[in-house]
C-alpha cells in the first residue's frame, strides 16, 4: 500500500512555475463566465512564472499545498489592506487546481493560513471574493465567515460586485 503525502509550506522561488499553472487552471474554472473573456485572458497572461517569482521576492507570505510532489494550491496572505474592515489579516487569494477541489484540501489550506496569521498577531481575518463566484461564497460561509462588507471590483472595463467575509479566532 502506498501513501499520498500532503503538506502545507511557505512557497519558494522554485515554485513559481507550478503556482502559475495552478493560478491559470483555477482562474479559468472559477471565473469563466464571470470575468469577461478578454479581461480574464489578460489577467492570466500577466501572471506567468516570472510574475510569481517576482511576487515571492516581495515578502508577502504565500503558502503552497503539496499533494505528493505536486503543488495543488496556494494562498497569498498578510496584513489586511482594507482599513475599513474590522480585520488585522487578509487572505488575498486561495486557489486549488480544479482536480483537487471538493475533498477538503482547500479547508485545510485555509485553516493553516488563518493559524499563521493568528500567530503573526492577526486574530481577525478578512477575505474578499466576487459575489458571482457562488462556489467561493459558499466555501467561506461553510467555514464560518460572516459577511461584513460589499463593494465592487474593477476588472477591465467592468465593475463586478464583491463580498468581504470575516473570520475571528
Amino acid at each position: 500500500m502506498s501513501e499520498l503525502v500532503t503538506g502545507i509550506r511557505h512557497a519558494k522561488p522554485a515554485d513559481a512555475a507550478a503556482i502559475s499553472k495552478v493560478f491559470d487552471a483555477a482562474w479559468r474554472e472559477a471565473y469563466g463566465g464571470i470575468i469577461p473573456g478578454v479581461a480574464l485572458e489578460r489577467m492570466i497572461q500577466r501572471r506567468g512564472p516570472r510574475w510569481w517569482a517576482f511576487s515571492l521576492r516581495r515578502g508577502r507570505p504565500l503558502a503552497v499545498l503539496d499533494v505528493g510532489k505536486t503543488i495543488a494550491g496556494y494562498a497569498s496572505y498578510g496584513r489586511c489592506r482594507d482599513r475599513s474592515l474590522p480585520a488585522e489579516g487578509e487572505i488575498d487569494e486561495l486557489y486549488l487546481a480544479p482536480e483537487y477541489q471538493g475533498v477538503g484540501l482547500g479547508r485545510r489550506l485555509f485553516r493553516a493560513v488563518v493559524n499563521d496569521l493568528g500567530d503573526r498577531g492577526a486574530p481577525a481575518v478578512a477575505v474578499w471574493c466576487l459575489s458571482e463566484n457562488e462556489r467561493a461564497c459558499r466555501f467561506y460561509e461553510r467555514l464560518g465567515g460572516r459577511l461584513v462588507a460589499e463593494g465592487r471590483e474593477r476588472i477591465g472595463s467592468d465593475q463586478l460586485p464583491k463580498k468581504a467575509y470575516l473570520f475571528e479566532r
